[in-house]
């Protein structure tokens, strides 16, 4: 299995402003976890390609598997060193789906509602992955289950839970917490929080 250390792990300033450490992830979200059956589960990827794809659970484990080292930074100012997470990288999505030239930012769309937009430079970067495992073990539902975005170069309200979807947009618009007022793109050594 491929192994990626997120490059903020070796950064001078591997604390971002306003961040203090601690030795967990801290649970937050929306919702309590939806309810999943695996058999039916569906991954979508549409917008800005050629043509959609669905892909089942049975396929998304046929993806080449990597695992992602990475500290994980939260906007209410926690941050948690070298998190380990199994499940496949973005690269993945450019084997599967055409992706016009038009895709500036995606979307990503969760099973409870929620979604949130990254710019696609970001999105398709060297540390960015679909987890299906947290430290070798299935991802916990209240962390994500079956599927968790895992973005380390941004604020973790990137990194959505329960996710169902992957929208290739021509220009990038605000998601769920970025219409409340959190920053568009949520860099944390900008300290991109909030819009005010």
């Amino acid at each position: 299995m491929r192994r990626i250390i997120s490059p903020i792990n070796f950064r001078p300033d591997r604390l971002p402003p306003g961040q203090h450490w601690t030795d967990k992830l801290i649970i937050l979200g929306i919702s309590d976890p939806p309810e999943i059956d695996l058999s039916n589960y569906r991954l979508k990827i549409f917008g800005e390609v050629e043509e959609p794809v669905t892909l089942t659970w049975d396929d998304i484990l046929d993806l080449e598997k990597v695992e992602l080292v990475a500290d994980f930074h939260c906007v209410t100012r926690w941050s948690c060193k070298d998190v380990v997470w199994q499940g496949f990288h973005v690269e993945e999505i450019k084997k599967l789906a055409k992706i016009k030239p038009t895709a500036k930012s995606v979307m990503i769309h969760s099973l409870d509602g929620y979604t949130t937009n990254v710019p696609i430079e970001y999105f398709f970067d060297e540390d960015v992955i679909f987890a299906y495992e947290l430290f070798g073990k299935p991802l916990p539902a209240d962390n994500g289950y079956p599927l968790r975005l895992i973005v380390p170069k941004l604020y973790s309200w990137k990194s959505a839970k329960f996710v169902a979807g992957i929208e290739f947009m021509p220009e990038d618009r605000p998601g769920f917490w970025e219409l409340r007022g959190y920053h568009i793109l949520g860099d944390p050594w900008k300290e991109q929080r909030y819009w005010f």
